[in-house]
This record gives C-alpha cells, structure tokens and sequence, in this order.
C-alpha cells in the first residue's frame, strides 16, 4: 500500500483535469480558417474543398493538408463534433466560435436518458483501425472518458447507442444492421471519422454499402481522419449534457 501511495505522489494526477479547455499542441490539425482567395480544389483527394465560393466539407475532409495556402490555414481547434450534417460544410470567415455556436444541437430528452450515463458499442464497417485506436485511446489514463460516465461495452444489448467507424463495407453492411437492431431503444447512433461520415477515400468504391444510414437517423458526426479523443469526447459530452 505505501508503495502504491509514493507511485501516485510521484506521477500525480495524469488525466486531462479540464478536458473541455484542453490545449492542442500548434502542430495538431483542426478546424480550418478561410478567407477569399485562390484555391485548386482538384488537389483535394475526396472533393471536400470547393472554391466558389470557398468551403471545406469536414465530413470528406481528412485533413491531409494538401490545401494549405494563404487562403486556407488550419487551426489547432478540435471540437470539431456536430448534429447536423450540413454545419460540417466550413465557409469563408467561419470562426470556431461561430462553428460553436451552431454545431451541437440537442433535446432535453437525451440530456435525461444519456446524460448521466451513456454506453455505447462501436462497429468498426470496414475502417482501417485508425479511428479505432483512438477510440481505445479514449479510456486511457490520459484522457478517462470513463469518469464522465462514457463508456463502450462488448454487445449491444449492453448499449445505448452504436459508434459507425469505416466507410461501411458490402461485407459488413449486414452487420451493422443487426447490431442496430439488437440494441434497444432509445439508441443513438454515432458517425466517427471522414469514412463513416462520407466515405472518404473509399466513397467511390463499388465494395461499400452504405445504404443504412439512408434508413436510420445519425444523431452525432464526428469528423476526423482519425478522430483525436479530444474531438470524440468533446463532442459526446455536448451532445448529451449541453
């Protein structure tokens, strides 16, 4: 027991005290910043940059960063989470306040179901398990989505709502319905990355079948490619207590 008391005196507390006012190193690629000028939207891979007028689609962005130029510069702003599809589309003098503003949407019934506890199931549709290592990364020490009472659970019997990752393949088409199905209402269902969201790369693939997000409501996008946990968590946590 001693020696368990002098390891945490000496490492102290390693999670993020405030995740919500977390700092992102300078580095780390988010919410991007427009203002008119020139721009070659062919350079971008998936067609999420447009230059009349200019616009950046975060949900077929993968922020690759090929578009930097002095009409494009990408902030280190991470909350990048939103309910509607449609406020993913960035256009010019977008600021992250302004973005804040807009992007989450939400009821006060899921405030009361979910906002105390949220267990979620997540399906990876044919990712490439880079969203999938962050999501891990989420229940790390680090960043402990834990202790705001988020959690993923093996079955969706257990589960209040599935988190889609990939670009949802004719293979697991299938799949994703059925884990769908066996989780009980209510559920949310929770979009992660530029593939689940639009595709991605993948979007004009003949192998993909994407045709459950046409039958089923999306609560949450959560763009990224991968996500960063703090996107995740963020969003999530305003998605169910703001």
């Amino acid at each position: 027991m001693l020696e368990t008391l002098k390891l945490k005196y000496f490492q102290g507390k390693q999670y993020i005290p405030d995740i919500k006012n977390a700092t992102m190193r300078e580095q780390f690629r988010g919410f991007p910043l427009l203002k008119q000028g020139n721009v070659d939207e062919t350079i971008c891979p998936t067609g999420a940059l447009k230059a009349k007028p200019i616009s950046i689609d975060l949900g077929k962005c993968t922020l690759c960063g090929a578009c930097k130029c002095d009409a494009i510069q990408f902030s280190n702003y991470y909350k990048l989470s939103s309910t509607n599809r449609e406020s993913l589309i960035i256009t010019e003098n977008m600021t992250p306040e302004d973005y804040e503003k807009i992007a989450i949407c939400t009821k006060k019934e899921i405030k009361k179901i979910f906002g105390r506890s949220l267990k979620l199931r997540q399906v990876s549709a044919g990712g490439c398990n880079g969203c999938e290592m962050e999501l891990n990364a989420c229940s790390n020490c680090n960043f402990d989505m834990g202790r705001f009472g988020i959690d993923f659970v093996a079955s969706p019997r257990h589960a209040d709502g599935l988190v889609i990752t990939g670009p949802i393949s004719e293979n697991m088409a299938y799949a994703l319905e059925d884990c769908y199905k066996s989780t009980p209402n209510p559920k949310i269902v929770i979009l992660t990355g530029t593939c689940a969201i639009s595709g991605g790369v993948f979007k004009d693939s003949t192998q993909l079948n994407r045709e459950f997000l046409e039958k089923y409501q999306i609560d949450l996008y959560i763009p990224g490619c991968p996500i960063h946990p703090l996107t995740f968590i963020n969003g999530v946590l305003d998605f169910i207590k703001k």
